[in-house]
C-alpha cells in the first residue's frame, strides 16, 4: 500500500525516532558488559580447587545426572562425563532401566543408576541425594509423564535438601509446564535454554533484552540465573548480566548443549562449595560466574576439535579438548 506524502513524512520520522531510541536502548543494555566481562574473567581463574594431597575423593564435586530413557542415552553421558573431564571427582547417572546398560559401556567411569521408572523411584533414589553437591536434570530425560511425576517428588527431596540445580534439555520443557515446581526454591538454580527454548521457557513476545523479558520468570525464587545460549550466550540473574562471545564454531552437531550444562554443574559446585577462592564476588553471583567459565571453555574446546575435524566434527572430540583447554583458560599454560 502506498502512502500519501504527508503520511510518508509522518511514517519516516516515527521510524527515524523508534530507531534512535532502540539503538541508544541497545547501547546501555550492552554498555556494562565489557567491564563486567572483565572482572568474571579474573574470577573465573579461581574457580578450579587446588590438586593437593590433603584431599580424599569426592571434596573436588559429585555431580547428580537425572535423565537417560529408551531413546536417549548419549545426553546424559556427555553431560556426566565432561563434569568428570572438567574435574569433578564423581558422576552419578539415574536414568530409565533400559537406559542404564547402553550409558554404563560408554564408560566406566560413570556410576549410573536404573531408578528412574522403577516402582518407588524417588524413595530409592533420596538416599543418594544427601552425597550430591549439585543435582542436573534434563539430559535425555525424555517427556514422559510419569517421568515427570518422579521428577516432581525428586525435586521435592532437592527442595528440602536444598540442592543446587542445573536444569538443560527436557528438563527445561519440564519447568515450562510447571514453573512453580522453581517457586521460591532456597538455593541457586541455572536453566540452561537456547533460543527456541528461552522463548517457550519465559513465554518471551521479543520485546526488551533477554533479561528483560525474563522479570517475572527470574521472580520466581531469590537465586535464578539463565544461560541463554545463542551466537552470542547470555548470562543474567535478577542483577548481573554478562555475555560470552567468541571461540565456537559454525559446527552444530548434537551433544554439545549436554557436554556445556556438564561443565556448568561442575563450576557450580567448585563455585558454591569453596567461595574463599571467591572473595569479593557476591553469593548471587556465583552461579554466573560458573556458567561463564562452563561457557568457555565449551567454545574453546569446539574452536580446537572443528580445527582437526571440520564438518565431521562431533562433541566427542569436542570432549577430548577439555583438559588443554581448561589448561589454556584457567591455567595459563
Amino acid at each position: 500500500m502506498s502512502l500519501s506524502r504527508p503520511a510518508l513524512i509522518v511514517h519516516n520520522c516515527v521510524t527515524s525516532v523508534f530507531n534512535h531510541r532502540f539503538a541508544t536502548f541497545l547501547h546501555r543494555s550492552l554498555a556494562n558488559f565489557p567491564k563486567m566481562s572483565e572482572n568474571v574473567e579474573k574470577l573465573i581463574q579461581h574457580l578450579a580447587p587446588p590438586l593437593t594431597s590433603d584431599k580424599h575423593k569426592g571434596q573436588a564435586g559429585r555431580i547428580g545426572v537425572f535423565g537417560g530413557s529408551l531413546e536417549y542415552t548419549g545426553a546424559p553421558y556427555f553431560a556426566a562425563i565432561t563434569s568428570l573431564k572438567v574435574g569433578a571427582d564423581l558422576s552419578y547417572v539415574f536414568c530409565a532401566k533400559e537406559a542404564a546398560t547402553v550409558i554404563k559401556s560408554y564408560s566406566p567411569e560413570l556410576i549410573v543408576h536404573p531408578l528412574l521408572d522403577v516402582p518407588g523411584a524417588a524413595a530409592k533414589i533420596e538416599p543418594w541425594l544427601d552425597r550430591l553437591h549439585v543435582v542436573l536434570v534434563g539430559p535425555g530425560l525424555g517427556r514422559e509423564e510419569e517421568t515427570f511425576k518422579v521428577m516432581d517428588q525428586v525435586l521435592s527431596l532437592c527442595r528440602s535438601r536444598r540442592k543446587p540445580l542445573v536444569i538443560d534439555a527436557d528438563g527445561l520443557y519440564y519447568v515450562s509446564l510447571n514453573p512453580d515446581v522453581l517457586r521460591d526454591y532456597p538455593s541457586p538454580v541455572i536453566l540452561t535454554p537456547n533460543v527456541m527454548e528461552f522463548a517457550r521457557l519465559i513465554g518471551s513476545n521479543g520485546e526488551g533484552n533477554k533479561k528483560e523479558q525474563s522479570q517475572k520468570f527470574l521472580a520466581l525464587a531469590e537465586n535464578i540465573t539463565i544461560l541463554c545460549k545463542d551466537h552470542v550466550d547470555e548470562i543474567f540473574n535478577k542483577t548481573s548480566h554478562v555475555s560470552v562471545a567468541g571461540g565456537g564454531s559454525g559446527r552444530r552437531c548434537g551433544g554439545q548443549g549436554d557436554l556445556l550444562s556438564g561443565a556448568v554443574t561442575a563450576f557450580l559446585a567448585w563455585a558454591l562449595e569453596e567461595p574463599t577462592r571467591l572473595s569479593g564476588c557476591p553469593p548471587h553471583d556465583r552461579p554466573v560466574i560458573a556458567s561463564y567459565a562452563a561457557c568457555k571453555l565449551a567454545r574453546l574446546c569446539n574452536q580446537r576439535a572443528f580445527a582437526k575435524f571440520g564438518r565431521s566434527m562431533t562433541s566427542t572430540d569436542m570432549i577430548k579438548e577439555i583438559h588443554e583447554a581448561f589448561e589454556e583458560i584457567f591455567e595459563g599454560k
